[in-house]
């Protein structure tokens, strides 16, 4: 069993900076892509960066330069530093891992609960 759990989130006033983690916990053998996601009401859930285990990251064109990934493989952490947020930020963050949980074995693909990041204008 693999639990990831989010921490971080909440409200900030516009401009302002939020720092969100995601920890995997259980039967890891190796973390292949690590990344964010946010799905805003009524809308999709997208793409926000991925981190691989080469450490090669990628960003949606509208955090570029705003935000940052970065892991800890030795605590099987993901994280999420957003700097200069706007409203249009204000979504869920959902975490996703790819993992295999063995040797030679499939690859999993497991998501976080979700946390809640508001920005007011």
């Amino acid at each position: 069993q693999v639990q990831l759990v989010e921490s971080g989130g909440g409200l900030v006033q516009a401009g302002g900076s939020l720092g969100l983690a995601c920890a995997a916990s259980g039967t890891i053998f190796s973390i292949n892509v690590m990344g964010w996601y946010r799905q805003a009401p009524g809308k999709q859930r997208e793409l926000v960066a991925t981190i691989i285990s080469g450490g090669s990251t990628n960003y949606a064109d509208s955090v570029k330069g705003r935000c940052t990934i970065s892991s800890d493989r030795a605590k099987n952490t993901v994280y999420l530093q957003m700097n200069t947020l706007k409203p249009e930020d204000t979504a869920v963050y959902y975490c996703r891992i790819e993992m295999a949980r063995q040797p030679g074995g499939p690859i999993f693909r497991y998501w976080g609960q979700g946390t809640q990041v508001t920005v007011s204008s």
